[in-house]
């Protein structure tokens, strides 16, 4: 499945969901980061159409079986990995007027872009919890993993990303407990809506990743931009 495509996204659905009477736990950890100016086949800007957009299209198709879930479980989970880069958003937060274009923008324009779905991440999640309360929903940051998300990059981001966080990047092994922990602790240790740093301490806000008028504009957007996308259960 091509998290940046909703088509690809649409087929592996369809191929999943006639076999799945039950899913405790949705975990959306695909993504990618600073990449160069671009858009999906869909012709959106390419991060947030897979760290946002795609996810969004994922958790919709398998909503039907969370909530079945939930009501024969009591609890069924939507976890989705953001990021502390979330501060880096341009202004407002999210530009919703660009982003069917590459927002090519001159300074630090893939942090901002990353930034950006990252913070959509959160708001998704705090306006999902709302609306579907049966559910737990939560983000995580993970912690900077070196991994090949950061050994990818250009010289001068990798540069960027090893002074920032000098001395406090953690191992692949380290980086899975938050997203563990969102997963698997008592129900009553969460609070469905929040995000996460590690491991399971409450994320520190901003004024865009605290807004909910951001939010329930970005879930009206969303749905907008998915309503040709039908559940296929």
């Amino acid at each position: 499945m091509d998290l940046s495509s909703l088509a690809s996204i649409d087929a592996a659905a369809a191929k999943i969901l006639p076999n799945l009477s039950r899913l405790d736990i949705l975990l959306c950890n695909a993504g990618v980061m600073d990449t160069p100016a671009g858009t999906s086949n869909d012709g959106y800007e390419i991060q947030f159409a897979t760290n946002h957009l795609g996810h969004a299209l994922l958790i919709k198709h398998l909503l039907p079986v969370l909530e079945k879930t939930a009501r024969v479980t009591g609890d069924a989970r939507v976890v989705s990995l953001t990021s502390q880069g979330f501060m880096l958003a341009p202004r407002g937060g999210i530009s919703f007027d660009e982003l069917r274009t590459t927002q090519d923008y001159w300074l630090f324009g893939g942090w901002q872009r990353y930034g950006q779905s990252k913070l959509a991440n959160i708001l998704y999640a705090s306006e999902l919890a709302k609306r579907y309360p049966a559910l737990s929903t939560t983000a995580v940051h993970p912690g900077v993993i070196i991994t090949d998300l950061v050994n990818e990059l250009k010289f001068l981001s990798r540069w960027i990303v090893k002074v920032t966080t000098y001395g406090t990047d953690i191992t692949p092994e380290q980086g899975c407990l938050n997203s563990v922990w969102a997963c698997t602790a008592p129900r009553k240790d969460l609070q469905s809506g929040q995000w996460y740093e590690p491991v399971g301490e409450l994320g520190k806000h901003n004024k865009y990743s605290s807004d909910a008028d951001l939010a329930a504009r970005l879930w009206d957007w969303t749905q907008e931009q998915l309503k040709a996308h039908e559940n296929t259960s």
